[in-house]
C-alpha cells in the first residue's frame, strides 16, 4: 500500500454556543483536513485544527507545513514501513504539531485499514466505551450556571467549567455552578494559564474551603512555568492536571521528575498525533500517573482519533472530548458514536471515518 497524493480540504462547522476561555472565543470549527491516498484505493483522515494561541498553528502554518515538507515527506512511501514513516513525519519540521498530528493519525487510520483491525484494538483494546465531560465557557456566574443546570439534564455527570477571566469572579461562578448544580456532579476546571502560581493557591484553597469540591484544576499557570506548577501543586488542595505544560515525552518525563503536577493530559494536536500520545500514555503507566485525554475545539475525524487511544489504554481515567457534541452539526460520516457524555468506539477497521461532507478541497 504505497503513499500516491496528499489532500488538503477546509471544513467549517458552527457551534452550539460560542466557546469562552481565559485565551480565546471562538463560534465555529474551522479546521484542515487531511487525506491521504494509497494506489489500493484507501484513504486516511486526519484533521488539524488552527489553534494559533496554544500550539502556534495557524491554518496557513497548517497547510505550509504540509505542502512545503509533509506531503514531500509521504508520498511515494509504503504504509508498511510504519515506524519509519511515522518518524519520518515528526522529522520532517520542528513544532508544527496539529500538522502532524493531523499525518499521524491518517497513517494509523490506513494501517489499520490495510489489516483490518481498529486502531484502538492495535493500541491495547481495554474497552470500547468511554464517559466524557462537557465544558463549560467562562461567562458571568448566573450564565454559567444555567450553562451548567443544561448539561445535567442533558444526562452529564461531569462539567469542565472555564475560569481566568477576572480571577476576582472565578470564586464566585463556581460557587453559583455548584449551587445550581448540587453536590452529586463532579466540576473540573481549567484556568488555561490565566493565574500567577500565588494566586492559584489562593483561589483553589478558598474554594475548596467554600465546600465547592473540585474534582482537579487544568494548567493553572503559564505553560512553562514548571517551578510555578510544582509551587501550586504542592500548596493546593485540588489535585493539578498538566495540559500546556505537556507538548512532548520529554515534557511529560520533566513534569513527572519534578512531580510538578498530579496528572497529565494528553492531546494530540499538542504531542503531535497518536504515536507520540501513545508513548506519553506509557510512560505516565510506568510512573503511576494517571491521565486524562482532551481535545482542543475539533470536529469528530481528530476528536475520533484521540476516542481510540482512550479506549485503548486504561492509564486514561478522566476523558476530554466533547468537541462534537459542542458542534451543532456533524459532516463527518463514520467514525465514533457521540451520545451526549457516552462515547462508543467503532469496530470499522482503521479509525472508522468513512467520509466528510461539506469539504473545501484546496486543489479544486
Amino acid at each position: 500500500m504505497k503513499i500516491t497524493k496528499v489532500r488538503l480540504g477546509r471544513i467549517s462547522v458552527p457551534l452550539r454556543v460560542p466557546f469562552k476561555t481565559a485565551l480565546r472565543q471562538v463560534n465555529s470549527v474551522e479546521d484542515i483536513i487531511v487525506e491521504i491516498h494509497t494506489d489500493s484505493g484507501e484513504v486516511g483522515f486526519g484533521e488539524a485544527p488552527p489553534t494559533g494561541v496554544i500550539t502556534g498553528d495557524t491554518t496557513g502554518a497548517i497547510i505550509g507545513a504540509f505542502q512545503d515538507h509533509i506531503s514531500k515527506t509521504l508520498v511515494g512511501r509504503d504504509v508498511d514501513d510504519f515506524e519509519d514513516i511515522t518518524r519520518a513525519v515528526q522529522d520532517c519540521i520542528v513544532k508544527n504539531s496539529s500538522a502532524k498530528a493531523a499525518a499521524d493519525m491518517a497513517l494509523w487510520d490506513l494501517y489499520g485499514k490495510k489489516y483490518g483491525i481498529p486502531v484502538y484494538k492495535m493500541l491495547g483494546g481495554a474497552r470500547n466505551k468511554i464517559i466524557t465531560d462537557i465544558t463549560i465557557s467562562v461567562n458571568p456566574p448566573e450564565e454559567m450556571a444555567r450553562d451548567a443546570v443544561d448539561a445535567i439534564r442533558r444526562g452529564y455527570d461531569t462539567l469542565k467549567v472555564k475560569v481566568g477571566i477576572d480571577p476576582s469572579l472565578d470564586v464566585a461562578r463556581l460557587a453559583a455552578i455548584r449551587q445550581a448544580v448540587g453536590p452529586e456532579v463532579r466540576i473540573r476546571i481549567d484556568a488555561n494559564q490565566a493565574w500567577s502560581p500565588k494566586q492559584a493557591v489562593r483561589l483553589l484553597n478558598q474554594m475548596q474551603d467554600k465546600g465547592l469540591d473540585i474534582e482537579l484544576v487544568e494548567q493553572p499557570v503559564k505553560a512553562h512555568d514548571y517551578e510555578g506548577l510544582k509551587y501550586v501543586t504542592e500548596r493546593s488542595y485540588v489535585p493539578v492536571l498538566a495540559d500546556e505544560a505537556v507538548f512532548s515525552v520529554e515534557d511529560a518525563l520533566k513534569i513527572v521528575q519534578m512531580q510538578a503536577a498530579d496528572l497529565i493530559n494528553i492531546k494530540l494536536m499538542k504531542c503531535g498525533g497518536l504515536t507520540n500520545a501513545l508513548k506519553i500514555a506509557t510512560l505516565a503507566e510506568v510512573c503511576g500517573v494517571e491521565c486524562m485525554i482532551g481535545c482542543m475545539l475539533e470536529a469528530k475525524v481528530s476528536v475520533n482519533a484521540a476516542v481510540h487511544l482512550a479506549c485503548a489504554r486504561k492509564i486514561i481515567t478522566r476523558v476530554d472530548l466533547d468537541g462534537p457534541v459542542l458542534c451543532s452539526e456533524d459532516p463527518v460520516e463514520g467514525g465514533a458514536v457521540f451520545n451526549e457524555k457516552e462515547i462508543t468506539v467503532s469496530d470499522v477497521p482503521g479509525l472508522g471515518v468513512t467520509g466528510i461532507q461539506g469539504i473545501r478541497y484546496l486543489d479544486d
